[in-house]
């Protein structure tokens, strides 16, 4: 089994209420191959929402407590994304996922490179606070989108 970001599975569960639908990952959902899931919504967010972006660092950086994800409006949304992250590596253990398929550039999912945190969509090398998550534990994540 596969875990895939949701909205590559063509689900709107974007920041902005949009999918950004992958074929290849809706394929694998419809065909039973993979679990579609928002991280920012396990972590309790609504959707839509402010967009966020990480400050101060990555996703590691977040994990070790050294950065914060805030959202446009400078608020703190930190607990929210460690929750999902940790509710999506939950999941990945109770199916025996081994490969999780993420949207790119995202502070949760973003794998290689994510915003900077000063919202003027400037990309910094790093990883989304779920991405590194499930790295460290040892599944193979790829980016699309």
């Amino acid at each position: 089994m596969i875990i895939v970001s949701a909205c590559l599975a063509g689900l709107n569960t974007r920041y902005d209420g949009k999918a950004s639908i992958d074929e290849e990952v809706y394929r694998l959902v419809k065909e039973g191959k993979a679990i579609p899931v928002c991280p920012e919504q396990l972590g309790g967010l609504a959707t839509p929402r402010l967009p966020s972006e990480i400050r101060g660092g990555a996703g590691s950086d977040v994990l070790e407590g050294r950065a914060v994800v805030v959202n446009a409006k400078g608020e703190d949304v930190t607990e929210n994304y460690l929750r999902g992250a940790y509710e999506v590596l939950k999941l990945a253990r109770q199916v025996g996922a081994e490969k999780v398929i993420l949207k790119a550039r995202s502070p949760s999912c973003g794998l290689g490179c994510i915003y900077d945190g000063t919202f003027s969509r400037k990309l910094v090398e790093g990883n989304g606070v779920t991405a590194e998550l499930l790295k460290r534990e040892g599944l193979l994540v790829e980016v699309r989108g």
